[in-house]
């Protein structure tokens, strides 16, 4: 049984920061450093994007034009768990916020159908 599951959203003004998480169980993620995770948003009635991309040993970080110097992604091995810290948040970064992982080839990871495994989501509401 392979499962991602993100927490950690809910409802800030714009402005504020908030981090959610993703932790990862199963006997795939036995050797979550092997991993490759990346964080993807969906807003209503909008495609799903991605936001943010951690390598396996967390060295290499790639982020969207959208969020970068706002957003930070970080992974802790021992926890099995991948984070994302959100600061400044704009009401335009409402939306389910998707973790997804990949075995890493040493290669950057951007788009949905690079990914194998996802959660089931957590809502991120901004107000203005």
């Amino acid at each position: 049984q392979v499962q991602l599951v993100e927490s950690g959203g809910g409802l800030v003004q714009a402005g504020d920061s908030l981090s959610v998480s993703c932790a990862a169980s199963g006997r795939t993620f036995s050797t979550f450093s092997s991993y490759a995770m990346g964080w993807f948003r969906q807003a209503p009635g909008k495609e799903r994007e991605f936001v943010a991309t951690i390598s396996r040993s967390g060295g290499i970080t790639y982020y969207a034009d959208s969020v970068k110097g706002r957003f930070t992604i970080s992974r802790d091995n021992a926890k099995n768990t991948v984070y994302l810290h959100m600061n400044s948040l704009k009401p335009e970064d409402t939306a389910v916020y998707y973790c997804a992982a990949r075995r890493d080839y040493s290669n950057t990871y951007t788009t949905i159908n690079e990914y194998s495994y996802w959660g089931q989501g957590t809502q991120v509401t901004v107000s203005s």
